[in-house]
């Protein structure tokens, strides 16, 4: 049995996310020192530059990725894919992948341009849902 590529893209957005959490973890550890980090943490260090981009945009993935999921999985569930679904989960990778190297390049009207094609792919999946 050949598993979905909506599924295949599915689990090619965790990995981009656990990429993107690495390479924030890092970014941080970097900055604020290993003692800080595994410490106790009572004293804030708040990130700055590139590692508090990083932060923000893996939270950004994170407030993303739920409702990205949650909607392959209904259209999988539903026998709703088709090109809408796939087109949609390829777009959602696709710009997850580039929104934090554009967030960490500082390059603002890209990066939030990126931002919008990934989430309308998410409502293309919702859409197809409905169709």
């Amino acid at each position: 049995m050949t598993t979905a590529v909506e599924l295949q893209l599915l689990g090619a957005a965790v990995i981009v996310g656990v990429v993107q959490l690495l390479w924030a973890a890092a970014a941080a550890r970097r900055q604020q020192g290993l003692d800080w980090g595994r410490g106790p943490r009572d004293e804030p260090h708040p990130l700055t530059g590139h590692a508090a981009r990083l932060e923000r945009s893996f939270a950004n993935f994170m407030e993303t990725f739920p409702l990205h999921a949650a909607a392959v999985i209904v259209a999988y569930l539903a026998a709703k894919l088709g090109p809408l679904t796939l087109w949609g989960s390829a777009f959602y990778v696709i710009a997850r992948a580039l929104h934090p190297i554009l967030y960490v390049a500082a390059i603002p009207f890209l990066r939030s341009l990126v931002w919008f094609v990934g989430f309308g792919g998410t409502l293309a999946i919702i859409a197809a849902i409905f169709l």
